[in-house]
């Protein structure tokens, strides 16, 4: 079983640096190409059986570009949404306070959004049950950054430093064996 995992294309946040969790919004017209893009690309892999898909707007298109040129079925499963960043959402990327409350793993983001073991949990059971649902299918999972942070300490060790630096690209890939 392979598990890729991909994050949606740009929005408009995502280029203007805003804090982007629960904020619904659509990709831009950059995002909208990366997807077409990431649609061919997974094409070329050819592998791919299934995809499992965040229900925001942003990553639900990402896919549909996917599923319209491969035809591969989506499930939305609601534990892949984004990080809910409290107070923090909608603020630049550089709103004091922020980068140091995403590595506080039990601190609430934003007083009011969740906590990296709430994000983790969600996450981690999300993986358990598709590992153990599809283990004879290879799955894409389509998501967001937060997400796909976690996705990645599934499966790869990362310091607390690792994790604060992690990112992933807009409908960027990565390949995951699971065993």
């Amino acid at each position: 079983m392979k598990i890729y995992s991909t994050r949606h294309g740009q929005t408009a946040y995502n280029k203007q640096e805003i804090i982007l969790g629960t904020t619904n919004i659509a990709l831009d017209e950059t995002g909208v190409m990366q997807a077409e893009m990431l649609a061919e690309r997974i094409k070329e892999l050819g592998n791919i059986d299934i995809m499992i898909v965040s229900p925001m707007k942003r990553a639900m298109t990402t896919a549909k570009a996917v599923a319209d040129k491969c035809g591969i079925s989506m499930i939305i499963d609601d534990r892949l949404r984004e990080w809910d960043y409290g107070e923090y959402e909608g603020k630049s990327r550089f709103t004091e306070g922020f980068a140091e409350n995403k590595i506080n793993f039990g601190v609430r983001m934003g007083k009011s959004g969740e906590s990296l073991l709430q994000l983790s949990h969600r996450v981690y059971t999300a993986l358990d049950d598709i590992i153990s649902r599809y283990r004879d299918k290879n799955v894409l999972i389509v998501s967001h950054g937060g997400v796909c942070r976690v996705i990645e300490t599934y499966f790869n060790d990362m310091t607390t430093d690792e994790f604060a630096n992690w990112f992933m690209d807009n409908c960027g890939l990565i390949e995951y064996n699971v065993n």
